[in-house]
């Protein structure tokens, strides 16, 4: 059969596996007997395959859909906006809903943070940051500074210099050698601590660069890879106070904690701190159109305003004017409905329901805070022994997986570290999608258990 027959007869599984690469995928999984996932339709926690199952989406689509699905009204400003001005560049021109989204960015992000530079997605914000601290540097006289501290197993991105910060060593391999000038520290795992004071461990970090070499450091608010790694008391506040002393800027990367994950607009303002710069996209709208942005500080624009100087970067579609529509639409949701609110109402429930299950023998630990929580899974509970390769292997592609989505929930089974279940519903979500989650995550887990042998 043709591609053109193939569309004809809407044999969607037959071109996908001839015709569609797919991100972060074992293509070669995929044959007669194991389809694609393929989602046609989405309204409020819920997605709907080819055949009409529906799933509840326990991960807003990757951190993404925070609104919920199937909202009308967005849609529509996107289209709307086409009809208007489909399509405008930032590169030396304005247009009115970038202007008007970048106005209302500075007045919801906390401190100073009132400049904001589009980008199209979060790997390009944080290569966007990278580079901007970069010359932000040279143009205040301090060349020599190249250098990125980020955490061990943190996850900043896929474009070269936002690897380059990531600190997963299976996500950097394939690529290597990459830039020089990374160096990672210990994180905030709670479960498996690192180091007595992972703040300090900054500090000493930077000394041991040296720094006049040190450029930014990089954190997420609360870490995504290594299962939902919240941060202890004071700490930010701490490593704001390390970065001041030794001149070295603090990047809030906020890809997947802003736009109410953590219950609040912004990470930094859930939790205390403010940083020079902020990178952000995923529920800035909600993934109904592709965006993301960096925001940075008066002081940190400050030398870009000076003469003939340029932030010299630019990405063709920063700031485009349908998904600028689109993102105002969607700050429209959080503000008549309260979603940050409804987060914070509603963590504890979400949280209980998930502790739970630690009943189980399977599940080591319960972690998280907002609508962004992990289940690390481990052999032994008592003496916290992880599970080998080969059992992870198993129970995280052979079993939970499959066994979840054939139960009816998307959620994230991953081994960026040890295996943890990652849940981030879309912030509409309540008592009624906690009990669903909880009805498949407890069989499941409990048969993990019985095959693996845990008592």
């Amino acid at each position: 059969m043709t591609a053109i027959e193939e569309r004809a007869t809407g044999d969607l599984q037959a071109l996908a596996r001839k015709h569609l690469w797919m991100h972060f995928t074992r293509m070669g999984a995929y044959d007669d007997a194991h389809e694609i996932p393929v989602i046609v339709r989405g309204d409020g926690c819920y997605v709907f395959d080819q055949r009409g199952k529906r799933y509840l989406d326990g991960l807003a689509a990757l951190y993404c859909v925070n609104i919920g699905h199937g909202r009308a009204e967005v849609a529509q400003a996107g289209a709307d906006q086409a009809k208007e001005l489909g399509f405008f560049t930032n590169w030396g021109y304005a247009h009115p809903k970038a202007i008007e989204l970048a106005a209302r960015i500075a007045g919801l992000a906390p401190g100073d943070l009132n400049r904001v530079f589009f980008t199209s997605g979060g790997s390009e914000a944080v290569e966007s940051a990278l580079k901007l601290c970069r010359q932000y540097h040279k143009l205040t006289g301090n060349p020599g500074r190249f250098k990125v501290i980020s955490r061990h197993l943190a996850y900043h991105g896929t474009t070269m210099g936002a690897l380059t910060a990531t600190g997963i060593p299976d996500a950097r391999r394939p690529f290597e050698p990459l830039f020089p000038g990374s160096a990672h520290v210990a994180n905030t795992n709670p479960y498996r601590p690192e180091a007595d004071d992972p703040a300090e461990a900054i500090r000493e970090r930077i000394e041991f660069e040296g720094p006049e070499t040190v450029s930014c450091v990089i954190l997420e608010p609360v870490q995504n890879s290594g299962g939902c790694l919240v941060p202890p008391e004071g700490y930010f506040q701490r490593v704001r106070e390390i970065c001041d002393e030794y001149g070295v800027l603090l990047i809030s990367d906020e890809v997947i904690c802003s736009w109410g994950r953590l219950g609040a607009y912004f990470g930094a303002e859930r939790l205390g701190y403010v940083p020079d710069i902020v990178t952000t996209a995923k529920g800035l709208t909600s993934a109904y159109a592709a965006m993301g942005a960096v925001i940075a500080t008066d002081r940190v624009f400050a030398p870009f305003a000076e003469g003939a100087a340029s932030f010299d970067h630019g990405l063709t579609f920063g700031g485009h004017p349908v998904a600028s529509a689109v993102a105002l639409a969607n700050l429209d949701v959080f503000e008549d409905e309260g979603l940050n609110e409804h987060v914070r109402a509603n963590e504890a429930a979400f949280g209980a329901m998930l502790g739970s299950l630690c009943d189980i023998p399977i599940v080591g630990h319960v972690r998280g805070m907002g609508y962004f929580w992990a289940l690390e899974l481990v052999r032994d509970r008592d003496t916290k022994e992880t599970l080998s390769d080969d059992e992870s292997e198993w129970l995280l592609r052979g079993f939970l997986s499959g066994a979840l989505f054939e139960r009816g929930l998307i959620c994230r089974a991953d081994d960026r570290g040890d295996p943890v279940i990652t849940l981030a519903p879309p912030l509409i979500a309540g008592p009624e999608q906690f009990e669903e989650i909880h009805a498949v995550l407890r069989p499941v887990l409990e048969e993990a258990s019985q095959r693996l042998d845990l008592h």
